[in-house]
């Protein structure tokens, strides 16, 4: 197959092959590690507890946290960061779920160019995601300022939200196509980059991807446990 006819394939990474989120993970180790202060969880405590007992939602969980994280990573060095995030993978880079890893390999043997796109830290995404074989990682850059200290600011930040748009930047960049594409997310943010691909699939998703998927009839799968489903 030639280079330039490739077709892409999309995965989100968060809870759709990392079966727990990546950039909660770096937060938690390096508050534990005192890289950043521990009155840092009191940020995000509340949230936490109201998704824990599924009063309130993830989204507003993870909002809280980076909220928590934007306020207090300014100044921390940028090997500490990066050596928390080598750390994470260390330790928990194996903990993927088995329905999207095997299709990760899958498709890697078809010649498919394996693109993630991702809400975490590039930093530890590109620690993360070419064990898996991703050809190309999207993630959150967070600045560098003086002395190798981190500014609290990620670059062009309203572009890597938009997933849509970064999907189809790697396309024409990487002279890929959209033919036969296969996307993964679960999330209602994933959406975006669904709708572009040929096969969007559903993984895990929550209610309002869901909803949005039967509507528009995309593959919903499941895994729970060590059994894996179609919905």
């Amino acid at each position: 197959m030639n280079q330039k006819q490739k077709p892409v394939a999309v995965f989100d990474v968060d809870g759709t092959i990392f079966r727990s989120s990546l950039f909660v993970e770096l937060v938690e180790l390096l508050v534990a590690e005192g890289v950043v202060p521990k009155e840092m969880q009191e940020m995000y405590r509340e949230a936490h507890k109201k998704w824990l007992d599924r009063e309130d939602s993830y989204t507003k969980y993870i909002d809280a946290m980076v909220n928590a994280f934007d306020t207090h990573i300014k100044g921390v060095h940028y090997s500490d960061f990066a050596e928390m995030s080598r750390k994470v993978v260390e330790n928990q880079g194996d903990h993927t779920y088995r329905y999207t890893r095997n299709l990760i390999k899958e498709l890697k043997k078809q010649g498919y160019f394996l693109l993630a796109v991702s809400h975490s830290p590039k930093t530890i995404l590109d620690q993360f995601c070419p064990r898996l074989g991703f050809d190309k990682t999207y993630g959150m850059i967070h600045e560098i300022g003086p002395e190798d200290r981190l500014t609290g600011h990620v670059a062009d930040k309203h572009l890597i939200l938009n997933k849509a748009y970064i999907v189809k930047r790697a396309v024409e960049k990487e002279g890929l196509s959209f033919k036969d594409s296969i996307g993964v997310g679960d999330t209602e943010s994933d959406i975006s980059f669904l709708e572009l691909v040929d096969r969007p699939i559903c993984f895990n998703p929550n209610s309002n991807l869901y909803r949005h998927a039967k509507i528009n009839e995309w593959d919903i799968v499941v895994e729970r446990k060590d059994v894996v489903y179609e919905i």
